[in-house]
């Protein structure tokens, strides 16, 4: 994507060749700042400080974690440590696990010699394949939005354009490239089909206020920020045509995990009889779960997340506000669940799949265990 006319990139090699950059994203939309991470604990806490977020971007940076980790010490020792302290950051995001497999399966048979140019080249590879499957998501996501319009009558983004409603961030920030939910949008967007986004502000970090409207209006996609409860009063009015939404974690049988508030959404869509899909990468599915609620981990974080609001004052200072009682207690779980039933479809790589066990193995077949 372009930030001001240069392309970038949410995770790159520095110049130096072995030093890794990522964007600050909690930073933005305030701030741009790039930072570089030169170990193993840098990368740990990039990810769990969610300087990088997004189920594909952990996985792309934990892939850079473990080669940052066997540049230092290639011993199986510390590729063991590095597996385990990279794992333990956020373990919702299945593309975590999926990335540190692949990279450990590349370099536990090399000798220590070995490892370090294997785990850099792995690690690029996975940024690589990363962006031409989101690419492909949103080649595969653009005839929805195109129909959805034309069902309308093709109108002007005047006379109502097509309306999407998104959740959290699902875009090109939280990926390498592209994004997975707002890589139809901006497919469909460049094609010249009048795309409207409805912004969910998504606490408690507000990643669809802060990060989602910060992209779109970068690429120069109309959208409107509105607070998390409003999507079900626009649904009932007819002013949400479908919703797509992102997921860090989808079950073999099409249980969606995704930021804390898509289930509602989703319920909302399902009365109102509006799409609800889903855009995710292959990677994004753990083909060991079929059960989401009962066994997906869903990941509590800081409760001052919940407390506390972060913004700009008047003098231009980003500062973090206490909007509760001093010493309220909050509950701040990251993620729910909705169950494959109110998930309309699945938009993957490989097409549009039905959220159903049958439908992913068959898009899937080398996954399904015979």
């Amino acid at each position: 994507m372009n930030i001001d006319g240069k392309s970038y990139r949410t995770i790159w090699l520095a110049s130096d060749g072995w030093a890794v950059e990522i964007i600050d994203q909690t930073k933005l939309p305030h701030e741009f700042v790039t930072i570089r991470l030169e170990n193993l604990g840098d990368a740990c806490q990039a990810i769990q400080e969610m300087w990088v977020r997004g189920a594909p971007l952990i996985g792309a940076t934990a892939a850079y974690g473990m080669a940052l980790a066997v540049r230092s010490d290639p011993s199986d020792q510390a590729l063991s440590k590095a597996r385990e302290a990279l794992y333990s950051t956020r373990p919702t995001a299945v593309n975590l696990r999926w990335a540190l497999d692949e990279m450990q399966t590349i370099l536990t048979p090399l000798s220590s010699g070995e490892r370090k140019d294997a785990a850099y080249r792995r690690a690029a590879e996975i940024c690589d394949e990363d962006v031409e499957t989101c690419s492909a998501i949103g080649d595969n996501g653009r005839p929805l939005i195109e129909s959805a319009w034309k069902i309308k009558g093709s109108p002007s983004l005047e006379n109502g354009g097509v309306n999407i409603l998104t959740h959290c961030n699902a875009g090109w920030l939280a990926t390498v490239d592209w994004g997975t939910a707002l890589a139809p949008i901006y497919k469909a967007h460049d094609a010249g089909i009048p795309v409207h986004v409805w912004v969910d502000e998504t606490r408690p970090r507000n990643q669809g206020a802060s990060l989602t409207s910060w992209e779109l209006g970068k690429h120069g996609v109309p959208h409107t920020v509105i607070v998390d409860n409003l999507g079900g009063h626009l649904m009932q009015h007819g002013m949400v045509d479908l919703c797509i939404t992102g997921t860090d974690r989808t079950t073999a049988g099409g249980d969606v995990c995704n930021k804390i508030g898509t289930y509602l959404k989703a319920l909302s869509a399902y009365d109102n009889g509006i799409p609800f899909y889903v855009g995710l990468p292959g990677p994004t599915i753990d083909w060991t779960v079929d059960d989401g609620v009962r066994d997906i981990p869903i990941e509590q974080r800081d409760p001052d997340e919940v407390t506390k609001i972060i913004g700009r004052n008047p003098d231009g200072q980003v500062v973090p506000v206490l909007i509760t009682p001093s010493g309220a207690k909050a509950a701040n779980y990251a993620f729910d669940v909705t169950p494959a039933r109110l998930v309309t479809g699945l938009i993957t790589e490989r097409g549009v799949s039905e959220a159903s066990k049958d439908s992913l193995a068959k898009m899937y077949p080398e996954k399904v265990q015979c």
